[in-house]
């Protein structure tokens, strides 16, 4: 049980390093407004989903990822 409980608590870790960095970039401007960025308006109603900046985040985070596990 104690390499699953270090699993968690490393990821844990990532989850709050990766919620920090996103609130602190929530100021760069284009950031979530991105062309591919699904956003939808009608009435009252919104939908709003950042395809284009989630392709983009996965790519960054798979490029530093591979950069910090090589041995």
């Amino acid at each position: 049980m104690a390499p699953i409980g270090k699993s968690l608590v490393f990821a844990g870790i990532a989850i709050v390093v990766l919620g920090l960095l996103l609130w602190g970039f929530s100021s760069v401007p284009l950031i979530g407004k991105l062309p591919g960025d699904i956003y939808i308006r009608r009435g009252n109603f919104t939908f709003y989903f950042p395809l284009a900046t989630c392709i983009l985040i996965s790519i960054i985070a798979t490029i530093l990822l591979s950069l910090t596990t090589r041995h």
